[in-house]
């Protein structure tokens, strides 16, 4: 990023929901308990699987690492987004929304990868269960999770540098609650700036499909060997592992291409707004719920753990 750039625009102005100004402190309190109840549920469930050995295996070891990247990513987005929504200041320094961006897309994309990884897992589990101690080893797990870390560094440090490598002037209002790529990439001034827009949104997509892609090919295999399960109890105790994961990563993806997929064409600032709601807030806040409902094993160390604790008598 080159330093030069600051000459132009030195901060910017988010705009956000500043377009609902009667709804600003409805919003407040929602996303605020929201928030709150996707930290408490995303460490709930870590803690969860600390105390519990029996939790101990290569698929809650991804789901704790998951937990940590979705409460850092709501971290980079919704502190800075609930304290706009009372103040009447919404400015962001240069360095401030480059890092939002860089942090944001970091731990975004890691989230997508350790979703990768958990659809692997449970390919290796069900497709190759003789071999599952040996491919699901502790240093491979550390190692998929590394390289997961790795990459989604990588995609943050890629796609912000190309972003803010770029010289921003005239206006210096964000059309959105964060520094989000597409208003950003309509301050910016030079012949590249389509190039740059292209290539960002190539990489992203490319990402993201690439992930997708190997989440369905590892199901495909998956949905093929549970067939091939003669019993019905069986093929429902093998699927039960799935379900919580397959939920989430629908959920994921379906908001995500809202983001990304969305077809090109005017598009309000409400509209807009409210679309980087799904994916910033709402999906962060669903993902702790759906994995502690839809896992039997998690939801009954849960209440095993915890409410053991508060009401012995009754566990």
């Amino acid at each position: 990023m080159r330093g030069g750039n600051l000459s132009a625009v030195t901060e910017f102005i988010l705009v956000g929901f500043s377009t609902f100004p009667h709804l600003q402190l409805l919003f407040f309190l929602l996303f605020l308990l929201m928030y709150l109840f996707t930290l408490l549920g995303n460490l709930l469930i870590m803690a969860t699987v600390w105390s519990e050995r029996s939790l101990h295996t290569p698929m809650y070891l991804f789901l704790c690492a998951l937990s940590i990247s979705e409460i850092l990513y709501t971290l980079a987005i919704t502190p800075r987004l609930l304290v706009d929504l009372l103040s009447a200041h919404h400015t962001i320094a240069w360095v401030a929304c480059a890092s939002q961006m860089f942090f944001s897309f970091t731990f975004g994309f890691t989230h997508s990868f350790l979703l990768t990884v958990m659809g692997y897992d449970r390919y290796v589990a069900i497709c190759h269960p003789l071999r599952y101690n040996v491919l699901m080893s502790p240093r491979g797990c550390a190692c998929l999770v590394a390289w997961s870390w790795v990459g989604g560094s990588v995609m943050g440090l890629v796609v912000t540098t190309a972003v803010f490598h770029l010289t921003f002037c005239g206006s210096n209002e964000i059309h959105h609650f964060a520094c989000h790529v597409p208003p950003l990439l309509k301050l910016a001034c030079g012949t590249d700036v389509p190039l740059v827009a292209k290539g960002v949104g190539l990489v992203c997509i490319m990402a993201l499909l690439g992930c997708c892609l190997l989440i369905v090919l590892s199901y495909a295999f998956i949905v093929a060997a549970i067939l091939r399960i003669p019993s019905a109890e069986g093929r429902h105790k093998a699927f039960s592992t799935c379900a919580s994961h397959l939920t989430v990563v629908i959920v994921h993806y379906s908001f995500a291409s809202v983001i990304y997929l969305k077809p090109k064409g005017p598009q309000s600032l409400e509209g807009d707004t409210l679309m980087g709601i799904t994916y910033t807030i709402l999906t962060p806040f669903l993902s702790p719920i759906i994995f502690s409902l839809r896992n039997k094993e998690l939801k009954i160390a849960m209440m095993k753990t915890f409410l053991s604790k508060l009401y012995p008598e009754k566990i």
